[in-house]
């Protein structure tokens, strides 16, 4: 269904850190007219903004009255990445997340540890509903995963890429060629 889209959100750093938890949005049938777009996480996670039996998130929170020309699913997916980085305690899901998260920081953080592993134990699970783009992991198969790996870290430029890329005119960028640092663009010199 299109009113139906998988995602995951992997978690680097902070209270969730190496969390990975799969979740599923459901579009309304009279998008973008009507209510905002419902996030139901896979495994309910531990979190107060999340509902701690059904697993779907407080994105009324964030989206009150739904705006067909002022919000969009990209702001729903990247509130959904901010709740983890971003602990809000006010009219919770769970409330039981929400006041160990103020009054027992380390208890909150026990339990927020268990639910990252509780979820990274069930990575592999099959998807709850039958659909060919729901996202599925598959543990590491050095006969399919390693020659893969090895392209995309070996992979050396074509000739004709060299010419494709002196055509790419498509946008600005403030990374040097060569370089993965931010704000690193080439420095151009000012004829004498």
């Amino acid at each position: 269904s299109l009113a139906v889209w998988f995602g995951v959100i992997f978690i680097r750093h902070g209270l969730y850190q190496d969390g990975v938890f799969k979740f599923t949005v459901y579009i309304p049938d009279n998008y973008p007219d009507g209510d905002c777009p419902r996030l139901v996480f896979d495994l309910p996670v531990f979190h107060p903004l999340v509902d701690p039996l059904s697993g779907e998130l407080d994105v009324k929170r964030a989206f009150a009255k739904w705006r067909r020309n002022h919000n969009h699913i990209w702001q729903v997916l990247m509130y959904a990445r901010r709740v983890f980085y971003k602990i809000d305690t006010t009219s919770p899901l769970n409330p039981e997340a929400a006041v160990l998260y103020e009054k027992d920081i380390q208890l909150f953080k026990s339990k927020v540890v268990d639910s990252v592993k509780l979820c990274s134990s069930h990575l592999f699970d099959q998807p709850k509903i039958e659909d060919p783009y729901a996202i599925i992991f598959s543990p590491w198969n050095p006969a399919i995963h390693d020659e893969a790996r090895e392209k995309m870290l070996t992979q050396k430029k074509k000739p004709e890429d060299q010419h494709c890329k002196s055509m790419h005119v498509s946008g600005l960028s403030w990374v040097k060629p060569g370089s993965v640092q931010p704000f690193s663009k080439e420095e151009k010199t000012m004829p004498t």
